[in-house]
């Protein structure tokens, strides 16, 4: 159900908060001990909320935008009075003593919160099976990956364990989970939505974005988060459009760039890109052009992130020390030994993996060497994106390379692991906004996704895209037996 159709059966009373809430959890009663998409249900405070909002409908009181909108929130983002884990035992019995800015608004817009979903630990991860509470599993078939980061928001929404979810995207961890589940996932501009209250991975590349079934949901949900907050230094302080508003609007005359380099992987599934330039040939057929556009730096991006991304990760999970706050271990011969001992109890060994290579690249002498050329890289890789946009509004690519995998096929192998976020991380490395959204499936039935990347602040042309295409695409949501597709 739409955002906008749960609003206009709310107004008329078919259907209370109440009665959705008791929806939402009976199903999540009914299917999330085989998915393990959350870690914590909130009912009480579900079923409160949305007696609130059942009672304001009653005494006419005019109703915020995401009225009785059930949410499932990522489990790194921080929420007043509820655990917020970022599924580590660093954190395991962490409660914040106050609420992100991105859950603040939802709550203050009517949203209700369902609970907090898995993600890979401290979001290091492209599968949701680096939590230290265990794998999430994709609803279209549970002997694969939902995605990751935030595969346990993607599998929640999907599953129909919630209406919306928020995740965050450091190179690509709402976008792949999305595209791996068969939902739209956005990644804002870099500074668009705020990121205080949200636990730090990469701080020059998180970013905090909406899952939904529809474009015009994912526009819904920006509409209420982005905007300024003097909480947040690198937070915008640009103007919030009306992004509704650009749902309506014509293709005609829109160029759409197909990045060359994108198509022509080695490790691209033929499927993907078949269904992929399909759905090309669909925006193309609504009015727009395609141009094909070249970035040539784009490929590096993945060497580029995995060296700027756990150098900030480094410097971030250094606060882990035992000492202000979180887990502690037991060994307290001295502060060293604490020190170290909690470290190594307390991150998982992806975690200990990215936290070595980021120091090691910080390291005197190296510094120069790694960490600061994968800082030129970066500036190169926002010129060709710079470049291309002089030639079209936005671009296209596959989302990912493949299709969602075998839980456990990349456990050996962290390289392969990290690919599946070659073509997500160029636009977090150069702060641009991107979404995915389904356009087909392969030949065992896994859903396929499209990404779309636009120019620094430029969502509205993502959504108009987005919403044109879904109009007239028609991707079949055929139910594989033994699903828990909702």
């Amino acid at each position: 159900m739409a955002i906008a159709e749960w609003r206009q059966q709310l107004k008329l009373g078919e259907l209370s908060a109440r009665e959705l809430v008791e929806q939402q959890l009976a199903r999540i009663n009914e299917v999330d001990s085989s998915l393990h998409s959350y870690l914590a249900v909130t009912a009480d405070r579900a079923l409160q909320d949305a007696f609130r909002i059942d009672e304001a409908r009653s005494s006419g009181e005019e109703l915020p935008p995401l009225a009785g909108v059930p949410f499932a929130i990522k489990d790194n983002l921080c929420t007043k009075g509820i655990k917020t884990t970022c599924s580590s035992r660093m954190l395991e019995n962490f409660v914040p003593p106050y609420e992100s800015t991105v859950t603040e608004r939802l709550w203050n817009s009517g949203a209700v919160l369902l609970g907090k979903t898995n993600l890979d630990e401290f979001a290091m991860g492209s599968s949701t099976e680096t939590s230290a509470f265990g794998s999430t599993f994709n609803p279209w078939d549970i002997t694969r990956v939902p995605g990751g980061s935030s595969g346990g928001s993607a599998a929640a929404l999907v599953s129909g364990q919630c209406m919306a979810a928020l995740g965050s995207d450091t190179g690509g961890s709402i976008r792949q989970p999305a595209s791996f589940c068969g939902v739209v996932g956005l990644k804002p501009t870099y500074g668009r939505v705020s990121r205080w209250g949200l636990v730090a991975f990469a701080s020059s590349l998180d970013q905090v974005g909406p899952f939904a079934h529809s474009v015009a949901d994912a526009a819904e949900i920006l509409q209420v988060i982005a905007g300024s907050d003097p909480r947040d230094s690198t937070c915008l302080k640009a103007p919030v459009p009306n992004y509704t508003s650009a749902l309506a609007e014509p293709l005609t005359g829109l160029r759409v760039g197909l990045i060359k380099e994108c198509f022509d992987q080695d490790g691209l599934a033929p499927s993907v890109k078949e269904s992929v330039l399909e759905a090309a040939e669909l925006i193309q057929s609504l009015g727009a052009d395609l141009v094909e556009v070249s970035c040539p730096r784009f490929t590096d991006g993945i060497a580029t992130y995995y060296v700027i991304a756990p150098s900030e990760a480094s410097a971030n999970l250094a606060r882990y020390d035992g000492v202000k706050y979180g887990f502690r271990s037991k060994d307290v011969e001295n502060l060293l030994s604490m020190t170290a001992s909690t470290r190594a109890e307390g991150f998982g060994s992806e975690v200990q993996r990215r936290i070595l290579i980021g120091t090691y690249a910080l390291s005197a002498g190296y510094v120069d060497a790694f960490y600061k050329k994968a800082q030129q890289v970066r500036t190169l890789i926002c010129r060709d994106f710079e470049a291309a946009f002089n030639q079209v509004d936005v671009l296209l690519t596959p989302t990912s390379p493949t299709t969602a995998f075998k839980s456990g096929a990349h456990a050996d192998d962290p390289l392969s692991m990290y690919l599946s976020d070659l073509l997500t991380i160029p636009a977090n490395l150069a702060g641009l906004p991107a979404i995915s959204l389904p356009c087909g499936f392969d030949v065992d039935g896994l859903p396929i996704g499209i990404q779309l990347i636009a120019n620094v602040l430029e969502e509205s042309k993502l959504f108009q895209v987005g919403h044109q295409y879904e109009s007239i695409a028609q991707v079949m949501r055929t139910k594989p037996e033994g699903s828990f597709v909702s």
